[in-house]
């Protein structure tokens, strides 16, 4: 046997993720590095670890039981790195944090100078939508999660980050009269949604029944960057967190459309289930944030106050 331990965690993150595909994306690796790296693993046994079905690949009992062993080897190897760097008095270990999806444009603006000064920390970070955020958070798989809506079925703490806003948006080949009538607007575009479970969604939805407005023409997209691709290309208006947008609106591709009762405001909150104890590496962030968010936010958000 001859595998190394990055052929260990590409097959762990394979059947983690059930794909290829996914699997690639969350290593930030092409997706025929990653099949090479299967074969090349899966050749040095002689019981098959993976089966493909169509286009959908299947895990084998022996290739479950292959994960399980590679996954407390690389533990085993993580626990190490952890015991050397914190002989050396370096803070060591990992911080989980799960994100959702648009808080991708904010977190890791409060992450850059903490990971930079703790080299010893490996950072795992998942951006998802808002269902999946919590209910990482509810089975307690991380220390921290970042939302914009705090959830009303857990026991949390919380530490408000930054103030979130959300526009009507669309591209610039249209001009608005100032304060036009919301519900005449909204008669003629088509309106775009995130997916369900979405957190920018659930807050759009809420504007629109508090509103009265009637949507006559819908269309819903998976991702932030989905939406906006969208918007650049005309396809329609959606209401969207001024955060994930700077830069084409300083480009001048997107306009915020002046809107009576815009913007929304909320909160992006990092939160934590009540009572829990926190490892070093998290207690350390929680500590750091609380002395240095004020600086952060006035470096990194300044042009935030300006809309």
């Amino acid at each position: 046997m001859n595998y190394t331990l990055n052929q260990l965690q590409i097959f762990l993150k394979i059947v983690q993720t059930q794909s290829v595909t996914k699997a690639s994306e969350e290593l930030h690796l092409t997706q025929p590095a990653v099949s090479i790296q299967l074969r090349n693993f899966q050749d040095q046994f002689d019981i098959p670890l993976t089966e493909v079905v169509g286009r959908k690949i299947y895990i084998t009992d022996f290739g479950r039981e292959i994960a399980e062993a590679a996954e407390n080897i690389l533990n085993q190897v993580y626990a190490i790195n952890y015991k050397t760097m914190a002989y050396k008095g370096q803070l060591t270990g990992r911080l989980k944090i799960s994100v959702v999806s648009t808080g991708k444009y904010v977190m890791p603006f409060f992450l850059s100078d903490f990971m930079k000064q703790h080299s010893g920390l490996e950072l795992i970070m998942d951006v998802t939508n808002k269902s999946k955020v919590i209910e990482s958070l509810e089975n307690n798989e991380v220390d921290f999660a970042l939302v914009s809506i705090l959830p009303n079925t857990l026991n949390i703490e919380k530490l408000d980050l930054l103030q979130n806003k959300l526009y009507l948006v669309g591209n610039t080949k249209q001009k608005f009269r100032k304060g036009i009538n919301t519900k005449e607007i909204f008669n003629d575009l088509p309106l775009i949604f995130r997916e369900k479970g979405s957190g920018t969604r659930q807050t759009m939805e809420r504007f629109i029944e508090r509103s009265n407005i009637p949507v006559l023409k819908k269309m819903e997209l998976t991702s932030n960057e989905a939406v906006k691709q969208s918007l650049l290309a005309g396809l329609g208006y959606s209401i969207m967190p001024l955060i994930g947008i700077k830069n084409e609106l300083q480009n001048g591709e997107l306009q915020i459309i002046p809107v009576k009762g815009l913007p929304i405001k909320t909160t992006w909150s990092l939160i934590w289930l009540k009572g829990k104890k926190h490892a070093p590496a998290s207690e350390a962030f929680l500590n750091y944030l609380k002395k240095e968010k004020s600086t952060i936010i006035h470096e990194k958000f300044g042009w935030y106050e300006q809309y």
